[in-house]
Parts: structure tokens; sequence; C-alpha cells
């Protein structure tokens, strides 16, 4: 898949493509569905699948003070949609200035300039240009005007509540809750955190579980404090070698039993203490909630727990990532 971050990376002679836009974050299942269509449709008239997204998300402009919690960041979110089979993204570097353009400058500059768009796709709800005056009579005007066919997507529902269409906001609300698992039904994958290891307190190598320690600015959701078993990606790793995918059991908490205040999340690789991971990137995959954050009497019953964690995380992870990995969408 190609990435393009700039008008002028994209082809000259790139030909006819259908086009849709969205922050895609969390790429789920609604997405993937939307997505895996238009590459149909644009196999169907030889051209390009181009998908429009933007980075930094339009509320961390306009809200700073008050930024979205993204599900995945830019690196999950392009690898996530490459996975689709979209021949091309263009990521938008949004800013107030690019937020000023009249929805016409939008679709002209764009869609028909810039990416040859004989197809456009849209929700019901899309909006887009200046103030958000553009909606979806608004680019079936545009096309008219322009000669691009607007295809609009109905809403699609999911599989936990029929009366609630797939949504970011419903699998932020599930990973608020700890329910992974509610929300990997809805992203068709496990849910995932990216960030580098770093040196943490050493104290799980004391008690016999060394952990690696994700950096502050992690990406990535991160769900509600407790123990979760999951698989550590190693993307730096060639594909294939043994230590590229693992089974991990995840601390999300603040360590109450030694009255930490720092919120952490720390993933300790199931029966292994070779492994030197620090400054490394990793990729966490959630699977399930094992139980939440509780402070122990004692550091002999916090040791007993994290015995019985680690035997439930094995258990349950036994399978491999292929069983309980990533869902196929519906």
């Amino acid at each position: 898949m190609h990435r393009w971050t700039d008008l002028g990376q994209v082809p000259a002679d790139l030909g006819p493509s259908v086009v849709t836009i969205g922050n895609f974050d969390g790429v789920h299942r609604g997405h993937r569905s939307v997505l895996t269509r238009m590459v149909r449709s644009a196999r169907a008239i030889q051209g390009s699948a181009v998908a429009v997204t933007f980075h930094p998300h339009p509320a961390q402009v306009h809200r700073p003070a008050d930024p979205p919690d993204l599900i995945t960041g830019l690196a999950d979110r392009l690898e996530l949609l490459a996975d689709t089979g979209l021949d091309a993204v263009l990521v938008v570097n949004y800013t107030l200035e690019f937020a000023r353009l009249l929805p016409e400058e939008f679709v002209r500059r764009y869609l028909v300039d810039g990416l040859h768009a004989r197809t456009v796709v849209v929700g019901q709800d899309v909006r887009f240009g200046r103030d958000n005056v553009g909606d979806l009579s608004t680019m079936v005007e545009l096309g008219r005007r322009h000669g691009f066919d607007v295809e609009v997507i109905e809403d699609i529902h999911g599989p936990l509540d029929t009366a609630r269409r797939w949504s970011s906001t419903w699998v932020r609300e599930l990973l608020a809750a700890g329910d992974v698992v509610g929300a990997a039904e809805i992203l068709g994958r496990p849910h995932r955190v990216r960030g580098t290891v770093v040196h943490g307190d050493a104290r799980g190598r004391g008690l016999g579980y060394p952990t690696a320690n994700l950096r502050q600015d992690l990406c990535g959701t991160v769900p509600a404090d407790g123990v979760y078993a999951g698989w550590m990606r190693r993307p730096d790793l060639p594909e294939g070698l043994p230590d590229g995918f693992l089974p991990v059991a995840i601390s999300i908490g603040t360590n109450p039993t030694f009255d930490g205040v720092q919120r952490r999340v720390e993933a300790y690789v199931l029966d292994r203490d070779d492994l030197d991971l620090y400054d490394e990137e990793v990729v966490l995959e959630l699977v399930a909630r094992l139980r939440p954050t509780v402070r122990f009497a004692t550091v002999e019953d916090l040791v007993t727990q994290m015995g019985e964690d680690v035997d439930q995380a094995r258990a349950m992870l036994a399978g491999g990532p292929l069983v309980v990995g990533a869902l196929e969408p519906g």
C-alpha cells in the first residue's frame, strides 16, 4: 500500500480512483466493511482504492485542551488500513489552515485534481469543509459538478447490540470498562497499544516476574486498570522468528500494593527471563481481562496471585495467536 503525506507524492498517472474519507480510528469492522467494498468497486473499474485520512486527529487541533483518547496511533492505523487491500492512503496534515478550506476547494483540490476520483464513498453523516458546512447533499452536488459518483454507505450494526452501529466511540466505552473481549468484537481483532520499553523499578524481577514497562507516551487507548492476557509483537524483528510474537500477562495500574502513583502498562513474557527489550518498540494485544487491579495485604499475597494470573494467562493463550487473535469482519 502506498502511503502519501502530500498531494505532490501522488503519481500524475494515478488513473481513476475510488476514494473514501475518514479518521478511521481503530479501523473497526464497520470501517473495514466499507473499505473492502470500496476495494472491490475500484477493481471493477481497474482503478485505485484510496482512503483519505487525517493526522493529527481534527479534534486534537480544534480542542487541544481536551484531545480524544485515540484507539490507535498513526502507525497502527496505517498498518490496519493496509490489511484491507487498499492501494493507497493519503494522510492529510490537519491544520487550522486546512480546516478553513471551503467544501468545493477541498473536493476539487484533493478528490478531483489530486486523486482523480471516479467514485467517492461516504456515510450518511459525512461533514467536510470550513465549519463542517459540507454534508451529503453538498457532496452529491459537487459530484455532479466535477464528474464523480457518490456512493452512500448505510450504518453497519454490530453483533453485541443490533440497535447500535459499530463505532470508535463504542470501542472507547468498552475499553474504559476493561471489556477488551467486547472491544475485539467490534474491532475484529484484539485491541493493541504500542510503545517503547523503558527501565522501571525492577520490582517484578525481584518477585520472579520481570516485566517490560512501556514509556508513558505509548500509542493506543489504555483500557481500565487490571491484569490482562495477551500477546507481545516485536515489529522490529523479521517476521516468523520465534520471539516475534510472545504470550504475555499485562498489568495496567498504579501498583497499589506498593503505594504507586503513576499509572503504568507493563508486560511479563510468560516463562521468560532472558529477553532484553529495553529501548525496543513493542505492540501489546489485549485478549482478555483476568481481574481488576487490587491492593494486597502483603507482598506474599501479591506473588501468589501473580502466579495464578500467569497460569490463567498461559491456559487462555495456549491455542496461539491465530486462535484467539484477529476476528474476521462480518
